[in-house]
């Protein structure tokens, strides 16, 4: 990954309806959304100079959005077309891509219904967030500390700033382990998801996923379990327990990020990356390549 920090690039960021140099794309520090947490986001890629699932999510984002009692003022249609636009003005094909929504500044307190939202979209080129050289050995998980909260006392299924505090401290602890990422459980002690990816367990020829209530139903986790009934693969969406991760055979993660990556280890649980694994990794890599390009 690029040490170059994303204050100090060339390109163009789409800020609030026009392009901007990457540079002069700044917001003030009494903006809510740094002090508050009112700002809602997407992760996706582009492959081949096509947004994977684009149209998704916009839909997402503008909903994450309202779960925050705020509406950004551009519709999904034209949210799509500033994502291509930036694309283009960056000259990128396959890239990533970071749409983000928050409120403003006019008003600093935990009321701010009068604040501006303001949107803005960000490109830039990010290889695979594993080393695809080395995918199907796996990677090493640790077991995080910080539990997914009640969907009681959080807005879970929207894509918000404010959630992912817990699971930058949970990396940032696991890979002072020597780890890649950390496994976290949801308020009432069961798996639930990855810092920033779904997790996915094969056992018996069966593919088993925590039910999505209290974290974010991925859009690569859905993409995935479409990919595995096609495969003909039974998928099972369950309650699943710590004491069972020593029972299953294999265990991989998703997520626009992590894409389909293999686990060899979960703590002190060890997995063996096999033929399930790569063929559901294999078959998210054709299903994200642009048909046109494929041929």
């Amino acid at each position: 990954m690029s040490l170059v920090p994303f204050h100090d690039r060339d390109g163009f960021i789409w800020m609030d309806g026009k392009l901007v140099p990457w540079r002069d794309a700044q917001v003030h520090v009494l903006t809510h959304g740094l002090h508050y947490a009112s700002a809602v986001f997407e992760g996706e890629r582009a492959y081949g100079g096509a947004i994977y699932k684009c149209t998704e999510h916009s839909a997402r984002l503008r909903k994450s959005a309202e779960l925050l009692d705020f509406e950004i003022p551009f519709s999904v249609a034209e949210i799509d077309a500033a994502k291509m636009a930036t694309l283009k003005a960056n000259g990128q094909t396959d890239a990533y891509v970071r749409p983000v929504a928050w409120r403003g500044s006019e008003m600093m307190g935990v009321s701010a219904q009068h604040n501006k939202i303001h949107l803005a979209i960000a490109t830039w080129e990010w290889p695979s967030y594993f080393d695809p050289a080395t995918k199907m050995k796996g990677i090493r998980l640790d077991i995080a500390e910080f539990r997914r909260p009640d969907p009681a006392t959080a807005p879970s299924t929207s894509k918000a700033a404010g959630l992912y505090m817990i699971c930058t401290i949970s990396k940032h602890k696991a890979e002072k382990k020597g780890y890649a990422d950390a496994l976290m459980f949801d308020w009432q002690g069961r798996v639930a998801e990855c810092t920033g990816a779904n997790v996915f367990f094969i056992k018996d020829g069966q593919v088993h996923t925590p039910i999505a209530d209290c974290f974010l139903d991925g859009i690569t986790r859905r993409t995935v379990i479409d990919l595995c009934k096609k495969r003909g693969f039974e998928v099972v969406e369950r309650r699943i327990m710590p004491e069972e991760l020593s029972s299953f055979n294999e265990c991989f993660i998703t997520g626009t990020a992590a894409e389909v990556t293999p686990v060899s280890e979960i703590g002190p649980y060890r997995y063996t990356p096999g033929n399930m694994s790569k063929t559901i990794m294999d078959d998210y890599t054709v299903e994200v390549t642009p048909k046109a390009a494929a041929a």
